[in-house]
């Protein structure tokens, strides 16, 4: 179990890296205009937050992550949920480049 919350925090921290670059871009492109939408994913993609930005997702993912470390047996579900997540944004951060 610990080898997996390494894992997801390893993975974390990857996605917090790019999260921050991604959002000076989003900045800059809303300061020249664009970027005109409500948030980067729909309601039902199963986070917790809605954000123009990406570090309010990982930071919802984060907070997943340490619930998980917490608990005595790890709850598969949540697991799935939570690495469903972090996939999510795996692939729009890499889209988004």
């Amino acid at each position: 179990m610990q080898s997996v919350i390494e894992h997801l925090n390893e993975n974390l921290k990857v996605l917090y890296r790019q999260a921050l670059d991604a959002d000076q871009k989003l900045d800059e492109l809303q300061r020249q205009g664009h970027g005109k939408f409500a948030a980067l994913f729909q309601k039902d993609a199963g986070f917790n937050v809605e954000s123009k930005r990406f570090k309010p997702y990982v930071l919802d993912v984060a907070a997943d992550v340490s619930a998980l470390s917490e608990e005595d047996n790890m709850d598969q579900e949540k697991l799935k949920h939570t690495v469903a997540k972090m996939q999510q944004l795996h692939s729009l951060l890499a889209s988004f480049k």
